[in-house]
C-alpha cells in the first residue's frame, strides 16, 4: 500500500502541488491487488478503444465461456477457437492479442506477480510490452494500481498532461518530456502526483483550481496545423475560367 502521508510531504514542497492537494479529495488507491497479471492484460485489451460499459460487457460474455471459472486461465485461451472468442464481441485485433498475451503468460514472459515483483519498473515496462496489443500506458496502470508501485508518472496519458496544463496554468499541453523533467521533484511518489493531476480536471470543470501567478517555463506542444481545404478540380477550372473572363477584368480594372 503507498505511504500517503509520506507522499504529501514531499509533494507539498511544490507549492501549486499543494493547493491542488488540499482542494482534492484525499487520495484513495484503486485497489486491485486479487487480479493476476494475465487477468489485468485481458480486461486492459477488452477495454481497447471501448465505452467501460461494452467492454464490461463483452468480459462477462468472455467469463461466462469457462464454466467455473472466476477468469479464464491462460491455457483455457490458447485452446478455445477463434469464432468462440470473437462470438462474445472481440474483434479479430483483440483475439490476436489475447492469444498471444496467453501463450506468453504460459511460456514466462508474462509471469506471476511473484515474479514482477522482483523486478523494477523499466524490467517489467520492456517485458510486457513485447505482449501484442499492450503498449507502454498500459503497463503503467498495472504498475499503479495492481502492483501499487510508487513512483509511476505517465507522461503521455492525456489526462495527466491536461491536469498538469490547468493545475500549472500552462497556456498550452506540456510535452511528454518536458513533464517527465518537470516530474522529477515529485519523486519518490510521482503515482500519488499523476492521481492528482488526474482530479485537476474535476477541479477545473466545478472552477475550484486557484490560477498560478508564476507559471513554470516549460516546452509546450505545438498546436496542430488546420488543415487547408482541398479544392476539386472542376472548381479550380472554374475559378481559372472566370479570371479569363471579360466581366472579370472589367471588375479588376
Amino acid at each position: 500500500m503507498l505511504k500517503t502521508t509520506s507522499a504529501h510531504k514531499v509533494l507539498k514542497a511544490d507549492p501549486i502541488m499543494a493547493r491542488l492537494i488540499e482542494r482534492a479529495v484525499r487520495y484513495e488507491p484503486d485497489v486491485r491487488l486479487k487480479q493476476t497479471p494475465f487477468e489485468v492484460l485481458a480486461r486492459a485489451i477488452a477495454h481497447q478503444q471501448l465505452h467501460a460499459t461494452a467492454a464490461n460487457n463483452i468480459l462477462k460474455r468472455f467469463v461466462a465461456l469457462f464454466d467455473g471459472a472466476e477468469f479464464p486461465l491462460p491455457q483455457h485461451v490458447v485452446d478455445a477457437e477463434e469464432a468462440r472468442l470473437r462470438a462474445v464481441g472481440f474483434s479479430y485485433a483483440k483475439v490476436a492479442a489475447l492469444k498471444d498475451l496467453a501463450t506468453k503468460a504460459l511460456a514466462g514472459i508474462v509471469p506471476t506477480r511473484e515474479v514482477l515483483d522482483s523486478l523494477s519498473d523499466e524490467e517489467i515496462i520492456e517485458r510486457l510490452t513485447e505482449v501484442r496489443g499492450i503498449g507502454r500506458w498500459t503497463v503503467e496502470m498495472l504498475l499503479m494500481f495492481n502492483m501499487q508501485r510508487p513512483d509511476i508518472l505517465p507522461v503521455d496519458d492525456f489526462g495527466i498532461r491536461n491536469g498538469f496544463r490547468l493545475a500549472y496554468g500552462l497556456k498550452g499541453m506540456p510535452k511528454p518530456k518536458a513533464l517527465a523533467e518537470f516530474g522529477e521533484r515529485w519523486k519518490p511518489f510521482r503515482t500519488i502526483a499523476a492521481w492528482y493531476l488526474w482530479r485537476a480536471n474535476d477541479l477545473a470543470k466545478q472552477n475550484l483550481l486557484a490560477k498560478p501567478r508564476n507559471p513554470p517555463r516549460l516546452e509546450l506542444q505545438k498546436p496542430p496545423k488546420a488543415r487547408k481545404k482541398k479544392v476539386k478540380p472542376a472548381k479550380k477550372k472554374a475559378r481559372a475560367k472566370a479570371k479569363r473572363a471579360p466581366g472579370a477584368r472589367r471588375k479588376r480594372a
